[in-house]
């Protein structure tokens, strides 16, 4: 006969698979299951610290037990940044990641906080700039429900964003079309981009933003904006966590002898 904590591990599992509890919904209160006569505090615990090792929850101080996401989101690679999505329209890329995904959004799942700060290394190189310049740090937290899925900050020279919504600190999307399309209005159209990406182990106060689970990665992606003549509109850092996203891409294969050879 299983032990009693296993059979209530059991007995939870099957009721997220069967979606009686959904992705972003807190599981009860241990104190709450206790008293429901489910078991002890310790059967109770030992049950939610067997779901959150087979992936199912989550679980974080002052956020409680949480069911996670069974399908992680399409994080989408080159259609994500379409300009016919927030030039023409108003699909910032992380409605554009829920839409490719098949998920709803809301707004409010997109935080924000803007400040003038002294650019870090890689914020200066990226820009061209001394270690210490001023920047506009454009700091974003994006959740899904009530779980976050990544942090995003965008880091901008003041003279390209000075007045704009970008520099606006009120919560969500910079307006209509996002930070993209506050550039191409005040002259600054993108043209293309570079995305480095690797994985790497949460810092203590990325587990507890993100509420990640004993043991999960993140995955970091830092993304340069050029316009068309090779100015830096835009240095993007961003921490995701590993489980929540699959990365997608599409492109078309280049062929540097028919172009004309290396360098071209």
């Amino acid at each position: 006969m299983a032990a009693k904590w296993r059979e209530l591990a059991d007995k939870l599992a099957n009721q997220i698979k069967t979606g009686e509890y959904t992705p972003g919904q807190r599981l009860p209160h241990i104190r709450e299951q206790v008293d429901a006569g489910e078991g002890s505090k310790a059967t109770v615990h030992a049950a939610y610290k067997a779901l959150e090792a087979e992936g199912l929850v989550t679980s974080s101080r002052g956020h409680g037990t949480v069911v996670r996401p069974q399908a992680p989101l399409k994080r989408v690679g080159i259609d994500r940044y379409d300009k016919a999505k927030w030039r023409d329209g108003d699909e910032v890329a992380f409605i554009a990641d829920r839409v490719a995904s098949g998920r709803s959004y809301r707004r409010g799942e997109q935080t924000q906080t803007v400040s003038r700060v002294q650019a870090p290394a890689a914020v200066a190189e990226a820009h061209g700039l001394s270690v210490g310049a001023d920047v506009y740090a454009r700091a974003r937290l994006v959740k899904e429900g009530e779980q976050p899925t990544h942090t995003l900050t965008s880091y901008y020279r003041p003279e390209h964003v000075e007045g704009t919504r970008i520099v606006d600190p009120t919560p969500g999307p910079a307006g209509r079309g996002g930070g993209f399309r506050v550039l191409y209005d005040a002259g600054y159209e993108i043209d293309h981009m570079n995305e480095e990406l690797w994985a790497r182990a949460p810092t203590g106060d990325e587990i507890k933003l993100l509420q990640l689970p004993t043991g999960e990665p993140v995955v970091e992606l830092h993304r340069t904006t050029y316009t068309a003549d090779g100015t830096v509109v835009e240095f993007a850092i961003g921490v995701h966590a590993a489980s929540r996203f699959r990365w997608a891409y599409d492109f078309k294969v280049p062929d540097s002898a028919q172009d004309g050879g290396e360098g071209k």
